[in-house]
């Protein structure tokens, strides 16, 4: 159950965050073992497990995690960065809270993983 996963936890105050953004969508904050210079996390306030488990009621709540990546990026001088939803275990999710990886300052290769 997504409330009971640490981002709940975080968005419940129960554990702290190094957060970076927060409005009454969503919240951003560093993440713990990051992978880039800049390696933020968006997650919605919403529970939502991840893309697998989105509703037609989400669209706006998905376009706003993509705007505030957005902000966030250029507020980090990110001229190019790269934004990341992992959906599912076999994709890398390890925390089964719909997040935005935002991540950049350094060359990002490809393919990812």
């Amino acid at each position: 159950m997504t409330g009971e996963t640490i981002f709940g936890k975080i968005l419940s105050g129960e554990i702290p965050c190094d957060e970076v953004y927060s409005d009454d969508q969503c919240l951003a904050f560093r993440d713990i073992a990051p992978q880039a210079p800049v390696h933020i996390l968006v997650i919605p306030r919403k529970p939502i497990e991840s893309l697998n488990t989105i509703q037609e009621e989400d669209e706006g709540l998905l376009g706003h995690l993509l705007l505030v990546a957005k902000k966030i990026a250029h507020q980090n001088d990110l001229k190019d960065w790269r934004a990341v939803i992992n959906t599912g275990a076999e994709a890398g999710q390890t925390v089964f809270h719909l997040h935005v990886h935002l991540m950049g300052g350094r060359l990002l290769t490809w393919p990812p993983g």
